[in-house]
């Protein structure tokens, strides 16, 4: 790349992210802090990824996605998953039209631009599938139909830690299809306060303003696929990937006995893809190696299978990568 494409690659960066910065802001007017979990949500989106979001309840997932949604003017749709719950429920089906003698359509939830799957492990593995494959192929199938999926399409899923009751764990190749695993955390003390200020008023309620068009966000993905990534980044991407698969090559065979298996191929795709999300968000027309580092753990956590060893060490998937990134050279 000519040092004068970096300078045009600049220039469209600098115009197309701006509004991350409004959107940013006008989200922060009703959610307090969680800016962590507000810039992932937008590293999904602009990514073109779906997210898994696990924290307690009270947390504000719900609120920040849909304030998301509000501010780029798109379509919302809160999906409660149950236990009782049927794929028909989620993606639509043929009901009968008896004054006609024939079946017509009904859309479900999913057909909509931002839908937030809450408590996605409630459901029982029928549903999740359903909803994994529009997911996956960005299309519906009902009766003998196929529907294309409107973009932007980001699924966000809610999920209880899992020692929860009436929980089931979603399929290592479901969790697998999402971009990133994020953890919500509690507030600091000071956000707690801001939150109780805010939230103790009855009946007043902020509302979110569209400061964004979705199609601004569209064209925000075309340009991230510009960003210029430097071939030793790229290296150092594979390398986090191929250290969880093969730890003695990077020496780290403290770790073999703990994994089961390591990320999928998925895993670089979405490290690259992140982390060019990442460096726009930053305004910044090149990846660096930091920009990896701030994504990797979001990106890995959830694609490692761990064994009964490391279950019975209490060693996790985040230990595992911790390591990892510890261990693996950056450039």
């Amino acid at each position: 790349m000519s040092h004068f494409d970096i300078n045009v690659v600049k220039e469209r960066i600098a115009t197309e992210s701006a509004f991350i910065d409004d959107l940013m802001a006008e989200i922060g007017k009703v959610v307090v802090g969680q800016r962590y979990m507000v810039e992932r949500l937008l590293i999904g989106m602009l990514g073109d990824g779906h997210v898994l979001l696990e924290g307690v309840p009270g947390l504000a997932k719900t609120l920040t996605v849909s304030s998301l949604a509000k501010a780029i003017g798109t379509g919302f749709q809160r999906i409660q998953f149950t236990p009782d719950l049927l794929p028909a429920d989620v993606l639509g089906t043929l009901v009968f039209n008896p004054k006609e003698g024939d079946f017509f359509i009904k859309k479900g939830p999913i057909f909509s631009n931002i839908i937030l799957a809450d408590e996605i492990n409630r459901a029982p593995a029928k549903v999740q599938s359903a909803l994994l494959e529009s997911m996956q192929e960005r299309q519906v199938t009902i009766g003998d139909e196929t529907f294309p999926l409107e973009e932007p399409f980001l699924v966000l899923a809610t999920q209880n830690p899992i020692e929860q009751e009436g929980t089931y764990p979603l399929p290592e190749a479901q969790v697998d299809r999402f971009m990133m695993k994020i953890k919500v955390s509690y507030p600091e003390r000071e956000e707690e306060l801001e939150i109780m200020k805010r939230m103790s008023r009855t009946g007043q309620k902020t509302a979110v303003r569209k400061v964004v068009e979705a199609k601004q966000v569209l064209s925000a993905r075309s340009v991230i696929n510009d960003l210029f990534i430097d071939e030793r980044v790229l290296q150092y991407m594979v390398d986090l990937v191929m250290a969880t698969r093969h730890p003695a090559d990077y020496k780290l065979q403290s770790l073999e006995p703990f994994i089961q298996f390591g990320a999928s191929p998925r895993a670089s795709i979405n490290l690259n893809l992140a982390s060019r999300a990442h460096a726009f968000l930053r305004h910044r027309a090149y990846v660096t190696p930091e920009d990896v580092r701030s994504i990797a753990m979001d990106v890995l956590r959830h694609r490692i299978a761990i064994t009964y060893e490391a279950e019975a060490e209490e060693i996790d998937g985040e230990h595992i990568i911790q390591k990892v990134l510890e261990t693996v050279e950056e450039p």
